[in-house]
This record gives structure tokens, sequence and C-alpha cells, in this order.
């Protein structure tokens, strides 16, 4: 079983790999103050009842944790194959951008899974702790994209600021007018970041040439706004795993 591990800001997501096939996943709180021995101890526990890892690809957004990875592995690890995705890692996936270093290795490897799963050009939307928009040239290559604040930094911004306000479950109310204060905050919330979402993939298909192959949603609130939205055209909670996956078979020795 390949071990996937997409660690970011806010959760950490973790998927087992049969083959092609997303045999299990996990999804935990990332903790960047997390040792490298806590950190074995959660993945032991949530492993135990799954196939023996033969191999692990791992991508971080969050240098602190990355770093206690990279000591866990290490450590408990240290016989089974693993690819981090890090410069000097073969990704296929050119990157078009003014300083490609400060690219964060999530949109790296979600592009080379939109790529390979729907070609291009496409559009991936990634609903984590900030909004990524990553767009994927006809070629496979990443071409930039935007950054907007993500649902929940933007409820729980709203909830601190406004004394009258509070934290409310994201769903669709029953109306756009809403009656009370948790649906008003409900609409604005879900059709909000809706209408965000479709106009900036307008902008984007418009200055790509006019269409795209795919809108992609993704990340672990995508399913909140995707039903909302009418540019997107796939969910695939799993890209970001599909992507370390696609990378780890490039690395390997006759990947």
């Amino acid at each position: 079983m390949l071990l996937t591990i997409d660690v970011g800001n806010t959760n950490t997501v973790i998927g087992l790999f049969d083959g092609e096939r997303l045999a299990n996943s996990y999804r935990i709180k990332t903790d960047p103050h997390g040792t490298a021995d806590e950190t074995a101890l959660v993945f032991r526990g949530l492993l135990a009842n799954d196939e023996p890892v033969t191999g692990i690809c791992l991508c971080s957004t969050v240098p602190a944790v990355l770093r206690e990875m990279r000591t866990m592995l290490n450590r408990y690890y240290s016989d089974i194959p693993t690819v981090i995705v890090e410069p000097g890692i073969k990704t296929g996936v050119g990157v078009l951008t003014d300083n490609p270093k400060e690219v964060g290795t999530d949109r790296i490897v979600n592009t080379l899974a939109a790529y390979a799963l729907y070609g291009g050009p496409s559009i991936v939307v990634d609903f984590g702790t900030s909004t990524n928009f990553d767009v994927v040239s006809k070629n496979g290559e990443f071409l930039g994209g935007a950054l907007a604040a993500g649902i929940e930094i933007s409820v729980e911004a709203l909830a601190q600021r406004a004394a009258q306000l509070r934290k409310v479950e994201l769903v669709r109310p029953r109306s756009v007018i809403g009656k009370n204060t948790i649906e008003s905050l409900q609409s604005g919330t879900v059709y909000g970041f809706a209408g965000q979402v479709d106009g900036v993939v307008d902008r984007i298909i418009e200055e790509v040439g006019g269409s795209v192959t795919a809108v992609i949603a993704t990340g672990g609130l995508s399913k909140v706004v995707r039903e909302e939205s009418r540019t997107i055209t796939v969910h695939e909670p799993a890209l970001t795993l599909i992507g370390l996956r696609l990378v780890y078979e490039k690395n390997l020795p006759n990947g």
C-alpha cells in the first residue's frame, strides 16, 4: 500500500492507495507543535487495521511540520521507500511563474493530478485555509493563479470582530434572503464564496482563450460551495492524494 500525506495549514489528509485505487483516507488536525514521536503514534493508530505500507509520498506547506515528518519517517519508516515533494523531485510539471520556488508543493501536485485526469487547460479550485485557484496549461504546466482567504478564516474573523455574530454550520440555507442571523450568515458565506469562485473562474477562462477542459473543486470545504457554483464542473476531493501517487510513481527507479 502506498501511503500519501498532504500536510496543509489546517488539516493533514492521509490516503492509502492499492495500486490506483484509493483504499482508505483519514483527515486529522495539523499540529505545528507536534513532535515526530507524537505524530508516529497518531499514524500507527490510524493505520493499525490497514494493509502494510510499502511506499510513502509526502507534501507539506508547513515547514515546522515537515521537519518533524522527516524525523518521524527516518525513525519509524526508514526501511520504506519515501518521496518528499521538494526541489529535485520529478513531477513533470513546468512552473511558469516569476519565482517558481515560492509556489506551494500542493499546487504543483494538484496541477499534475488535474492534467492527468482531465487534460488542459483546466482550473483547480482548492478550498482549504486559503482558496487557491490553480491554472493548468494545455501542456500540463502550472501557469499561476489566484489566492483568497478561505471560508473558515472568513467565518472565524467575522465571529471574532462582530459582537452579535458567531460561527455557524456551513450548509445551504433555506433561501438567499435569510430570516435570522444564522441563515443570513450561511447565505452570505455559501452564496458569497460561490459568487467569488464563479467571478474569478470566468476571468481566468477569458485569459486562457475562452474555454477549459474542467474546473475541478477539491479540498476539505469544496462540498460546501460546489453545488452552488455554476462554473465548477468536477468534484475530486482526493485530487492532491492522487497527485502524490503520480509523483511517487515518477520517482521510482523505473518511473
